[in-house]
Formats: C-alpha cells, sequence, structure tokens
C-alpha cells in the first residue's frame, strides 16, 4: 500500500490537504485537458464553420469563382478584394490578358508617336512560328511561346520598342485531308465531284468557323502578340508576296522545272516534302496498316529471285525488298571488279513477265562481296537506280499511276494495287521456278506523316529552286558570324545540310494552297508536247503575276501572235514552306517598301525548334538574302523538342500527345479517352492509344495553370529533348502556391491603400538580414538577365526558384514571422 493510502485509512478515509505543488500540478493537468477538448470540439465544428465563413467571405468580396463574370472585358481586375487562402490558377490569371490588350501593352509603339521614332533604347522583334491552321496547339507550340513570351516581355521591360507578330499557315496538305474527310464524312463525296472552285470555298468557310481556335489557345497561354498584326498566309498581302517571289525567281532561273523523282503520296496524290515523310525502323519481316487495304501488308523482308540471261541457261540472282517494282526493272548492275560476272558484260537478262530486254552493266556503285553482288536497277522508282539510269542512260518506266495502281503491258497485274501486286509476283516467279527465297531483313520504311501511306519514289514533272549558291551564302554568313545559331552544336548540322544540299521540290498536286503562277504556252500551228515520253516540258512554260503578264512573255519567247497562243495555268499549289519562307518580311509588306518594312526588317531573333532547322531556318535565310539583299533575323535559338516522360516523340496513336490547355485546365481520363474519339485516328489506333493514356496518366491530368506550364518548360530547356512528365509541372504549380503564400503573408504587413514612399527614407536603415536580402535579390536578378542574355533559361529559372523558396521563403519572411 502506498504512503497516501495509508493516511487516507488511518484518517479515517479523508485525505491529507494538498500540498501547493500537487494542487499545481492537477492544474496543469486540467488545462492540457480542456485545451485538448476545446481542439477536438473545433475540429467537429470546422467543416460546417469554415463553409459559412467561405460562404460569408466570397459574399462580401465577391471571390474567385466571380472574377470572370464581374470583371468587365478589358477592365482591370480588382486587386484590393480579400485573397483566398489558397492559390488558384484561374483567380489568378483571369481577366488580365483583355486589360492588356486594351492598353496596347503589345504594341511596338506603345508609349511613342510611330512605330518609325528613333529609340535610343533600340528595337527588339521576333515573329511567330505560324502554326497549323488546322491544328491546336500541342507542347512544342507551349514551349515556342513560353520561351518566346518571355523574351518579349524582358525586352519590353528594358524600355526596348518590341514587336511580335502572330500569324497562321495555311498548311496545304494538312488542311486539304481534313476538309476531305470532313466532305466525304457528311455529304459522301470527294473535292473531284464539287470541283475546285466549290472545294475551295468550302476550305475557307472551314477556316472562318475552326481556324481561329489557335489564336485562343495562344491567348490563354499568356502570348502578347500584337493581335493586329495577325497574318495568314493565304492573305491577300501574304499572295502577293508569294506570286512576286516566284515570278523574280523564276525569270532569273534560280526556279526551274525538271522530271526528277519525288516523295509521293499514293493516298493524297502528291508530292510531299521530306519532312512530311517519317522513316520507320522495321526490326524485321513486320505486317504494318496501309490506306486503302483491308489487309495488313508484308514489310521488312528481302526477296531473292533470278533472272535468265539471255541465250543460256545461266540466271542471274537478284534481291529486293520492294519486288513490285521489278516491272519496272531496266537493267542489272554488277561490280566491274567481280570476277563471278565478268563473262557477262554487255549480255542481257530477260525480263520474265513482259518484252524487255535488261542489259548486265558494270558499275562501282554497286558493293563488291555484298549479296549475290547482282543488283536490279528501277530508274524510275528509286533515289539510287535513277543516278545509275542517268549515267548509262537506260529507260525511265513509270509502272504506277497516281493511285499506286500497275500501269503498262504487263498482263494479270495490269491494273492491281501495288501491294497486291506484291504477292501475285512472287506467286508468279514461284511458277516460272525464278523464285529463290524471303529472308528476313531489318530495314526503314517512308510512312507519310499526313495519311499514313508508304511513300513512293515516282518520277514527275516538278517545280524546283536551285539552292547551290544561297546554301553557299548561307554556311558563309554563319562563318563570319554575321549569323549566330545558338546552342552551336546545331552549326555542324547546318554545314551538313547546306554542303549536302539537294535543290528543292515546290510543286504539290493539290488544290488548297497558292497556285502556281505559271502558264503551259500551246502555239496552235505546233502540237504540243506537254505529255512527251521524256516529261521535260520546261521550254513550254512562263510565268506572270497576272495572266496578261505571262501572254506578253509568251509572245516574246515564241516571237508568235496572242491568237497562236494559248495559255495554261498550272493546277499544281506551292509547297506551304515556299511561303512560309517569306514570312519575316511578306507580313510587312514587300515588295512594297513600306514603313514596316524599313524600320522592322531585318527581325532580332528566330526562335523554333532544332527539327525545322532546313525546312524552315534555312529557307527564310536563303529568301531574304535572295530577294532584300538583308538576313532575315540576327540570331537563330533552337530549343529542344518536347517528348513524353518515357522519351517518346509525341504520337496520336500512342496516346501521349498533350493538349497545353489540358494542363492548364486539368482533365479526367475519361475526357482524355473522348477526345480520341473525336480526332482523325484511324479506329484500329483508338484502343492502342488509350492505353497508352491510362499508363501515363491514371488519375488524368491536375489542373496547373498557364503559370506553372510556362515556367516548367523553361526550367527544363536544355540539351536536344525534353522528356515532359507532367508531375513536374504540378511541382511549379506548387511553387505558385508558394509564391502566393509568401506574398499573403507579406501583404499582412500593410494596410490596404498602403502606397510606397517615392522618398529614400528607408535607405541606409536596413537591418542586417534586410541587407541579406537584398544582396539575394541582386544576385537573383542578375543571374536572371544573364540567363535571358545567353538563351539560358534553366539559369534564368533556377535563380528564381531559389531566391523565392530556399532564401525568401525559408529565411527572410521567416525571421519576421519569428520577431
Amino acid at each position: 500500500m502506498s504512503e497516501d493510502a495509508k493516511t487516507i485509512v488511518e484518517n479515517g478515509g479523508d485525505a491529507p490537504p494538498k500540498t501547493a505543488k500537487q494542487i499545481a500540478k492537477e492544474a496543469a493537468k486540467q488545462a492540457k485537458l480542456d485545451k485538448l477538448k476545446q481542439k477536438l470540439e473545433k475540429q467537429q465544428n470546422a467543416p460546417k464553420k469554415e463553409k459559412e465563413e467561405k460562404k460569408e467571405k466570397k459574399k462580401e468580396s465577391k471571390g474567385p469563382a466571380f472574377y470572370d463574370v464581374n470583371t468587365p472585358d478589358g477592365d482591370k481586375k480588382d486587386t484590393l478584394i480579400p485573397l483566398p487562402d489558397a492559390y488558384s490558377p484561374k483567380y489568378v490569371e483571369a481577366a488580365w490578358y483583355s486589360w492588356w490588350e486594351k492598353q496596347t501593352f503589345f504594341k511596338p509603339e506603345y508609349g511613342r508617336k510611330s512605330i518609325d521614332e528613333p529609340n535610343p533604347k533600340g528595337k527588339f522583334v521576333i515573329v511567330i512560328p505560324p502554326p497549323n491552321v488546322t491544328g491546336s496547339l500541342h507542347l512544342g507550340h507551349a514551349l515556342t511561346n513560353a520561351i518566346q513570351d518571355s523574351i518579349v516581355r524582358w525586352h519590353r521591360m528594358k524600355g526596348e520598342t518590341t514587336l511580335w507578330n502572330p500569324g497562321c499557315d495555311h498548311a496545304g496538305i494538312a488542311t486539304q485531308v481534313v476538309v476531305e474527310k470532313k466532305l466525304w464524312r457528311e455529304e459522301k463525296k470527294t473535292r473531284h465531284d464539287i470541283g475546285r472552285e466549290n472545294f475551295i470555298k468550302k476550305v475557307w468557310q472551314w477556316k472562318e468557323e475552326k481556324g481561329v481556335r489557335i489564336y485562343h489557345q495562344l491567348k490563354k497561354m499568356g502570348s502578347s502578340y500584337d493581335w493586329d498584326r495577325a497574318a495568314f498566309t493565304m492573305d491577300p498581302k501574304l499572295c502577293r508576296a508569294v506570286t512576286e517571289a516566284f515570278v523574280r525567281l523564276h525569270e532569273d532561273g534560280t526556279i526551274y522545272r525538271s522530271n526528277r523523282l519525288v516523295n509521293w503520296s499514293c493516298t493524297l496524290k502528291s508530292a510531299i516534302s521530306d519532312i512530311e515523310v517519317d522513316k520507320v525502323e522495321l526490326p524485321g519481316r513486320t505486317f504494318l496498316s496501309v490506306p486503302g487495304y483491308d489487309e495488313k501488308i508484308e514489310f521488312g523482308v528481302l526477296v531473292h529471285f533470278a533472272y535468265q540471261i539471255e541465250g543460256s541457261d545461266e540466271r542471274l540472282v537478284v534481291a529486293t525488298t520492294r519486288v513490285e517494282t521489278m516491272l519496272g526493272d531496266t537493267a542489272v548492275a554488277v561490280h566491274p571488279k567481280d570476277e563471278r560476272y565478268k563473262h557477262l558484260h554487255g549480255k542481257f537478262a530477260v525480263h520474265p513477265f513482259c518484252n524487255r530486254k535488261l542489259p548486265i552493266i558494270a558499275d562501282d556503285f554497286v558493293e563488291l562481296g555484298f549479296g549475290t553482288g547482282a543488283v536490279k536497277i528501277t530508274p524510275a522508282h528509286d533515289p539510287n537506280d535513277y543516278e545509275v539510269g542517268k549515267k548509262h542512260n537506260l529507260p525511265f518506266i513509270t509502272i504506277f499511276d497516281d493511285e499506286g495502281n500497275i500501269v503498262g503491258d504487263y498482263g494479270k497485274f495490269t491494273g492491281m494495287k501495288r501491294f497486291h501486286v506484291r504477292k501475285e509476283i512472287v506467286n508468279a516467279l514461284k511458277e516460272k521456278g525464278l523464285y529463290v527465297e524471303t529472308t528476313n531483313n531489318p530495314m526503314v520504311v517512308p510512312i507519310c506523316s499526313r495519311s499514313k501511306d508508304i511513300v513512293e519514289p515516282m518520277l514527275k514533272p516538278q517545280w524546283y529552286v536551285n539552292c547551290g549558291e544561297m546554301a553557299k551564302n548561307a554556311i558563309k554568313v554563319v562563318e563570319t558570324g554575321e549569323l549566330k545559331i545558338i546552342p552551336e552544336m546545331h552549326i555542324k548540322i547546318w554545314n551538313h545540310w547546306m554542303e549536302g544540299i539537294r535543290d528543292w521540290c515546290i510543286s504539290r498536286q493539290l488544290w488548297w494552297g497558292h497556285r502556281i503562277p505559271a502558264y503551259f504556252v500551246t502555239l496552235k500551228n505546233q502540237p504540243s508536247n506537254k505529255n512527251s515520253p521524256s516529261g521535260d516540258d520546261s521550254e513550254h512554260w512562263v510565268s506572270g503575276r497576272t495572266k496578261e503578264e505571262a501572254m506578253e512573255k509568251a509572245i516574246k519567247k515564241f516571237n508568235t501572235t496572242e491568237d497562236n497562243i494559248v495559255l495554261a495555268q498550272d493546277e499544281d499549289v506551292l509547297d506551304t514552306w515556299f511561303s512560309s519562307a517569306l514570312f519575316p518580311f511578306s507580313i510587312f509588306g514587300w515588295p512594297e517598301q513600306t514603313t514596316d518594312l524599313k524600320v522592322l526588317y531585318p527581325t532580332s531573333l528566330l526562335e523554333t525548334g532544332h527539327d525545322i532547322l532546313f525546312f524552315w531556318v534555312a529557307r527564310m535565310v536563303f529568301m531574304g538574302q535572295k530577294l532584300i539583299g538583308k538576313l532575315p533575323f540576327k540570331e537563330v535559338y533552337l530549343h529542344p523538342i518536347v517528348r513524353d516522360a518515357h522519351g517518346r516523340k509525341m504520337s496520336k496513336s500512342l496516346g501521349n500527345v498533350i493538349d497545353p490547355m489540358d494542363v492548364i485546365h486539368g482533365i479526367s481520363l475519361e475526357d482524355l479517352h473522348k477526345q480520341l474519339y473525336d480526332s482523325n485516328l484511324d479506329p484500329r489506333e483508338i484502343e492502342k492509344a488509350k492505353l497508352g493514356q491510362k499508363q501515363d496518366y491514371p488519375d488524368g491530368i491536375p489542373e496547373c495553370g498557364t503559370d506553372a506550364l510556362r515556367f516548367a518548360l523553361c526550367a527544363m530547356c536544355s540539351g536536344r529533348d525534353i522528356n515532359l512528365d507532367i508531375l513536374r509541372v504540378q511541382g511549379y504549380r506548387f511553387f505558385c502556391n508558394k509564391i502566393w503564400n509568401a506574398t499573403r503573408f507579406a501583404l499582412s504587413y500593410f494596410t490596404y491603400n498602403f502606397e510606397p514612399p517615392t522618398d529614400n527614407r528607408f535607405i541606409g536603415n536596413e537591418c542586417l538580414m534586410d541587407l541579406w536580402m537584398l544582396s539575394r535579390l541582386a544576385t537573383a536578378v542578375s543571374e536572371t538577365n544573364r540567363g535571358f542574355e545567353s538563351y539560358d533559361f534553366g539559369l534564368a529559372t533556377t535563380a528564381i526558384y531559389n531566391v523565392w523558396l530556399y532564401e525568401l521563403c525559408d529565411v527572410y519572411l521567416v525571421s519576421l514571422r519569428d520577431k
């Protein structure tokens, strides 16, 4: 028994008087219990109380949910109302953009009487890489705009006359494909059913309805363009520049016509540029879906077969990945030093399916000792064979029509689709005893990025730009430093492209685009050679700004009279990259010598992705130097390419393409799936894409806001690729929340009507902590400026992040709180 219990018993059950120490101890214990009880009661009542308080607060202050509604378009947002407890991107970003526009902050004339008024602080001009009118923003666009808007605003802060010129590209192939699909879906008609004029009307109608979407998205990204200067590559002003450029370049011989191999899409029935060809690597035997075929087609194999030597029992074995092209073979090549075939030089092989003899030619382009040592030559359907055909003066026999069907006298094969013939030829070779074997063969397959068709090399008369001299000049300006390419690692690629440059095919067999201002001349008293076997009709073309001008040239060229001439304008349109190459000066009114052109050209900087260094950047340099005599810009900054978190290329079929709007606003997995059904994705690819989305975004994409997305993209901007993880973007959204809370804490030290003093009363009275914070801020400012000057956006974002998070919040504000 304890001493206390003994005492109680001895005193007849009464407890002894408590000491002061005991009373204090019990009081502290009770106070602790009371405090715990109050805490529990507060927690129980908190949801109801908090809900009522928020309701009253919203009612009194017209809080964040009412910002969009209660701030009239163009008015300045009311920033004196109580701030919410937590950062909300919608709350912060609402209403500002329309006010900025109304204040004309984005105009180069802002703060000046006119654009040509001298500014001692200088000027900064940059143009948008014009996005396709068909599309919506993807993360590549978002990166471009995050970088460019940051640079533009930095130059404005320095007081320079600053212009960021917006615009949109008519996107010839992409737009025509979209409208053709729409026409078929809604009316079950093709463009040929309604005719060129009516089809063009439908494209314009679609453009007016859907084409402004991307501009709305750019505004949502906060991009500070001068929207009054927005330029569309099919606007009359830009069309005039395109026509002028073509005619001038044709007159001086830079543009010419020639019959050569091109990348041909049988689905689009048009030539396409190299950038529109995806090179897909196959590990070996693979079956691919091809438009126009119900079954999958076999690729990644090498078919070996034999040609019979004329007048002999001997056979010559060749191998090919495209056995259907053997119908167009016009020779078999062997290496001149190959001892196995020296006795065959000058002899002929017999074609098994047509009345044609194939000469056995000796050429050192054949790799000695590789394979059978004999190579089939198809000059009209293979780039390497094309050169051999020209060298040995071989016939060029086209075996496909524009849709990829067999043409010519080939018996049962004539009229069949090219990949159906692939199977049938193998069967026919087996019947004749000429088939040897089929082996596995890793290879690269060219696929049209627009139609997903297999690209076919086809011999077509087209218009070309002679790039040789312009490429030499482009190398020179980089060597001399007149044009800076940043990062410098891309200079090697620049020189590689320029030194190995091929002439640029600018013809496209489309209806939507800039129709080529060239006219075929037929003389009524002479037969036309337009469809001559050689395809060389270059002498019968003239160009003109108008048909009347073309007629005058034709009369002079053929020394005849107008009534003896028939002019027919080329049905083709120009490659979209042609009008884009003129963009830095066509938007300012060239060929007219406008004030804008005199003051704003050349621009200061070209900022874009490194993947179009040749396709757009180089061609702008070509056209600027050739047509105006000045480079279109002084510096080129090439940003990385955005890939998914796994390093894969963004692809709709993989389901990993991210719309920046979905990152800004957030989106559920279910709604991501719905977007796939609204796209032009092949139904067979939708399930695959849904699996990709489920893997990458199992809970959808959280709301991050514009500021967090832009900051994240700039922070990750280094190297050749950005592997974008949405969780990292969300991390910068939390950083925005940290800034928000720090601001709310700082504002608690001021009254609502506080105005900073205009005198220097506080200078010299700083405490040690104040001086430390000012020094850290000065360092951050210096590093951020250095980052902008050198296009090192990682340096700038790191400086901003560190000064806010680790120095202001973690040290300085904590020291204020603890005072």
